[in-house]
């Protein structure tokens, strides 16, 4: 696997790495830090997400070039990630690209 399929995969698995990162830091760390007064949970995990969201913005653009994906797509994309559970509704669809851009090297 090459060129735009690779880069949509990749995107695909940054995306859900991302989005779980984001309930983690919603639903586990801000409660240890506000509810029990442990603010390390948001520094560790808070920096987890913050690495993964860069790689998600740069796996994003590769996607965009590599599939040739037009700008209201990937700021659609982009949108998608700062709304908890949105990623994973998504992935289908970027399922189906991903194979749409396997066929188109054929």
């Amino acid at each position: 696997m090459s060129g735009a399929p690779l880069a949509i995969r990749r995107f695909r698995l940054t995306a859900w790495a991302e989005a779980v990162s984001y309930l983690l830091l919603l639903g586990v760390a801000m409660p240890l830090k506000y509810l029990w007064g442990w603010p390390p949970g948001v520094r560790i995990v808070g920096m987890i997400h913050g690495l993964l969201f860069v790689l998600f913005c740069l796996t994003l653009a590769q996607a965009m070039v590599a599939g040739r994906w037009s700008l209201r797509r990937g700021v659609a994309m982009f949108l998608a990630s700062l709304v908890p559970l949105l990623p994973f509704w998504l992935d289908a669809k970027l399922r189906r690209w991903e194979e749409e851009a396997a066929q188109d090297l054929r």
